[in-house]
């Protein structure tokens, strides 16, 4: 298996009476099912490719492990009721280093989550914000406003999927000082796309991501932000709006969050001393009626 896209038929309707028919590109999605020692522990909804980064980093998220060697190995085996016979590679068995433990069933997540959301499936709200085992607002890093300005159309170019759906987040991790790309990963979860990117560093023994940027396509949401201070990563931007939770959490974790970041302006909603500009640093707001004309 192991598809990304996928071709079906469809008609185009123009409300000025033409029809066509026609065959187009889907990203495709299909359900991953994450086991640790033959247990199941999850289910997700994602763009196949990269299963094994989707796990690891999904099990950094859910602080079930915090470095590359705590993540033993992972295989595809077959799906429930095949008796392990036929490999569907929608289900992949985590084996975690000696003496690394596996989640506590009570605060594991229900055996589904969506493409869209990737908290929805936990037991309580207890368990939705995790504590990270790094500093994130101790990181010194700081980005030249110009070149996080720049990483949206540097994240739109390498994303060779979207460019034949139209229907995929992407998640791409780059140096703040340099701008290097250091990872892309698309998918049609924005969790998944983030998760893909916190794996990779993780089985690359790249934790915790201090000096970077994690550019994302969409919005920001709370689990993002848990996400990035998860990784250890300073500095999450988005094209589009935060969530007021997102920005309480980045607040909270000292994680510079940018939102709206489109052409030559963006938004940003904390730790504004990271980002360098020419301009000098505007005094601090306190409440919002200070902003307000008086």
């Amino acid at each position: 298996m192991g598809r990304i896209t996928v071709r079906k038929p469809i008609l185009t309707l123009r409300v000025d009476g033409e029809e066509r028919r026609r065959p187009d590109t889907l990203a495709v999605e299909e359900p991953l099912e994450i086991r640790i020692g033959g247990t199941p522990l999850a289910v997700t909804m994602r763009t196949p490719g990269h299963d094994v980064e989707l796990a690891a980093g999904f099990l950094v998220s859910e602080a079930v492990i915090s470095r590359g060697d705590e993540f033993s190995g992972a295989i595809h085996c077959g799906g429930p009721g095949t008796g392990g016979v036929e490999n569907t590679y929608n289900v992949l068995d985590v084996t975690l280093a000696p003496g690394v433990h596996p989640p506590s069933p009570d605060l594991a997540r229900s055996f589904y989550t969506t493409s869209s959301c990737g908290v929805c499936g936990k037991a309580s709200i207890d368990a939705v914000e995790t504590v990270s085992s790094y500093d994130v607002s101790s990181d010194p890093a700081t980005v030249e406003l110009p070149l996080l300005a720049s990483l949206p159309d540097l994240l739109r170019a390498q994303q060779a999927v979207f460019d034949k759906t139209g229907g995929l987040h992407a998640a791409g991790l780059f140096d703040a000082v340099t701008g290097d790309l250091l990872v892309l990963r698309e998918d049609v979860g924005r969790h998944n796309a983030v998760d893909k990117v916190v794996g990779w560093a993780a089985l690359h023994d790249r934790l915790p991501l201090r000096g970077t940027v994690l550019q994302v396509s969409g919005r920001a949401s709370f689990e993002l932000v848990q996400k990035a201070a998860m990784a250890g990563i300073p500095v999450l931007a988005a094209v589009s709006a935060p969530s007021s939770l997102a920005v309480d959490l980045a607040e909270a974790r000292g994680i510079t969050l940018v939102g709206f970041s489109r052409g030559q302006s963006l938004n940003v909603y904390s730790r504004a001393d990271r980002i360098l500009t020419s301009a000098p640093a505007p005094a601090p707001v306190d409440t919002l009626a200070d902003m307000l004309p008086r």
